[in-house]
């Protein structure tokens, strides 16, 4: 691909600026009071940050000073502003509510310099599947997540309690610097055949988000929160399968059929439900008082006959 020029190269910049922008009026709406535009600016910023990368990959105008700038809008757009809008809605003159609110804001600093500094270290390649802990678009959105409810339900109720409240912005702010693989849809490859359903998929998404914000928010931040355990054991096993990575999803699918539990803890294939394999049943013969055999027995040892079990084989079913 030819080198970008340097209006090319200007428009991903200027998307990250207008998400520091969203993020720097949500900051001005949380301070009047408009809670719903303060949500709908972050989330606007979210949008923005989702597209900048993207669109700097897309016309190979990557640059030092972007990333700089992108982690710069993070800080503001998902670490001050969503920090500074609970305090103002939640803990407004409460010296707890302050530093409860500067926790989270420096953990969302932290991540993103971590997050700069993993961009530097080798990964294995299964790792591009992976972010390290909560990334800040979603942490900025999941603090929001009771002032969101509370504006859509328009009552007081378990989920704007001030304890609760504090309890899970600490909660979110750990889980911004955790060690935990959440899902990157950077890499998420959409077969051919799947492109006019999912198409129709998100115009349906869309029409929901202008027809309930508020609602499709919750839904989307409870659904993300669900992710997080299958997100866990997916890198844990391909961390194991390394190798299964870079297959297509059939044959990823018949490496997981092929390394089931009972496989990994025999080193085995796993045996044919109610039956012994021929070959097995071949091989093991009966002694008859007369001193003839029959087959589907154990040969006798020292007179004594060794059982099914000592063999590791299965019993067959009584017809």
């Amino acid at each position: 691909m030819a080198p970008s020029g340097p209006g090319v190269r200007l428009l991903p910049n200027a998307i990250t600026v207008l998400a520091m922008c969203s993020g720097l009026s949500a900051v001005h709406f949380a301070n009047v009071g408009m809670w719903g535009a303060a949500i709908a600016s972050i989330g606007a910023a979210a949008v923005f940050d989702g597209l900048d990368g993207r669109i700097a990959r897309l016309l190979d105008a990557t640059s030092k000073m972007g990333a700089e700038l992108d982690s710069l809008a993070d800080a503001i757009s998902f670490g001050v502003a969503p920090a500074l809008a609970i305090y103002l809605w939640k803990f407004e003159g409460n010296r707890a509510g302050w530093v409860i609110a500067l926790i989270f804001a420096v953990c969302m600093v932290v991540r993103l310099a971590r997050f700069n500094t993993l961009l530097e270290k080798e990964q294995p390649p299964f790792a591009k599947e992976f972010f390290v802990g909560v990334p800040a678009p979603a942490g900025g959105l999941l603090l929001l997540l009771p002032l969101i409810i509370e504006e859509q339900v328009r009552s007081d109720g378990w989920w704007n309690n001030s304890y609760v409240v504090g309890a899970w912005t600490v909660l979110v702010a750990m889980l911004l610097v955790s060690r935990i693989p959440t899902l990157s849809v950077k890499t998420v490859k959409v077969p051919p055949r799947a492109v006019a359903p999912l198409l129709v998929a998100v115009g349906l998404l869309a029409a929901a988000v202008i027809t309930y914000p508020l609602v499709a928010l919750i839904i989307a931040m409870v659904v993300y929160l669900g992710h997080l355990p299958y997100s866990v054991r997916r890198y844990m096993w391909l961390s194991k399968h390394p190798e299964a990575w870079t297959v297509t999803g059939a044959d990823r699918r018949a490496i997981k059929r092929a390394h089931g539990v009972a496989a990994r803890r025999l080193g085995l294939r796993q045996p044919l439900r109610g039956r012994v394999a021929g070959a097995a049943m071949r091989a093991v013969r009966r002694p008859r008082r007369d001193g003839s055999t029959v087959e589907g027995a154990a040969p006798s040892t020292n007179g004594r006959r060794r059982s099914w079990r000592q063999l590791g084989l299965r019993r067959q079913p009584k017809r």
